[in-house]
């Protein structure tokens, strides 16, 4: 009776061992948390076999839902909804870079970086292999710094919905900002956009107190009365003007307002078939909306707090072509001239580099 004891307790053991040696990979915040909700599986039958075992374990999934192979790894993405990204909405809410990296055998996870300088910073990290959406002022910086990072492909243009505005009626044009407060982040098409404003005035932002602050501080700022204007777009910028606040300028002829997906030309280099991979889920993404847009306005309301009519007030500023064309490459080419003749970036940028095709 007492053998028999000891060879179940035995049996146990090496039941326990065997399992800790499946958990013994490399897992991700997601999946760690994801085993430990797991069932215990200490009970197992002595007589089930590995086999049957592993067919009716789950397969493990990230925070999305996304299933997690053992085989590759994990892809991250950036997910950036403002100024209103519509594709990025519709995108996470479908899996649609899910189910396409995971045919390749990797998993999905979604960075919440949104600033240009913090985009550039994980891509050059290896930490994001893919900027779902950074503005080209960010990428020319970036690349002005010989940052590695190339452009394979256009998110959107937009400048009507990149604007500049004030606390009242008092600052009706560049000169009237001298000695001002203003508010709004750093490095972006936004400031492009206040530089380009100043510009058209014969002023530098030497002239103003520019203040450097993502885009919910610049408009709680400007709101509390403690700057007198504030760079906004999306979402906060439609709410602003509902609520009165006067729009100074936006983008139109200051800036093309041209975001564009990035990714680092050692990536491109040695994984073509995961680049492969996201310009078609990008594709998908864009028929999918074309598809059926009323559903893509609800999610995205849904999402950005927005009401339904309120997207599709939105929606028209938005072009959200993936194809670079050669205008986008005459804008960028605008931009760099106008960041080096600025002050913004020091060295010279080669735009037709920066773009990578498909063979």
């Amino acid at each position: 009776m007492k053998n028999r004891w000891i060879a179940l307790a035995l049996t146990g053991v090496l039941a326990a061992i065997s399992l800790a040696g499946c958990g013994g990979q490399s897992q991700t915040p997601a999946t760690t948390a994801a085993a430990a909700a797991a069932p215990d599986t200490g009970a197992v039958k002595a007589e089930e076999t590995k086999e049957e075992t592993d067919a009716d374990r789950k397969p493990e999934t990230d925070m999305t839902g996304a299933v997690l192979t053992e085989g590759n790894g994990t892809i991250s993405v950036t997910y950036v909804k403002s100024p209103l990204n519509v594709p990025s909405i519709v995108e996470r809410d479908q899996e649609i870079f899910a189910k396409k990296f995971g045919e390749l055998g990797y998993g999905l996870s979604y960075s919440d970086l949104t600033t240009g300088p913090e985009q550039t910073q994980a891509l050059a990290s290896g930490d994001i292999q893919f900027l779902y959406a950074v503005g080209a002022t960010s990428v020319i910086l970036a690349a002005a710094n010989e940052a590695d990072i190339r452009i394979i492909s256009t998110y959107s243009r937009s400048p009507e919905a990149f604007r500049l505005f004030g606390r009242d009626d008092s600052i009706q044009s560049p000169e009237d900002l001298r000695g001002k407060k203003v508010a709004g982040p750093k490095g972006t098409i936004l400031h492009e956009l206040l530089v380009a404003y100043l510009a058209s005035g014969g002023m530098t932002e030497d002239d103003i107190d520019f203040l450097s602050m993502g885009i919910p501080d610049a408009q709680a700022a400007l709101a509390g009365g403690s700057v007198d204007a504030a760079l906004l777009a999306g979402p906060v910028a439609y709410n602003m003007e509902k609520d009165g606040f006067p729009v100074i300028t936006d983008g139109t002829g200051l800036t093309e307002a041209t975001i564009v997906v990035a990714a680092s030309g050692t990536y491109i280099e040695e994984h073509p078939q995961e680049v492969k991979a996201f310009l078609e889920a990008q594709k998908e993404v864009l028929d999918a909306i074309d598809a059926d847009q009323e559903a893509a306005m609800e999610v995205t309301a849904a999402e950005t707090g927005l009401t339904v009519e309120a997207v599709k007030e939105m929606y028209p500023m938005y072009d959200f072509d993936m194809t670079i064309h050669d205008s986008d490459i005459e804008a960028m080419k605008k931009t760099e001239i106008f960041m080096k003749d600025n002050g913004m970036i020091e060295n010279d940028v080669d735009i037709e580099g920066l773009i990578w095709r498909a063979e």
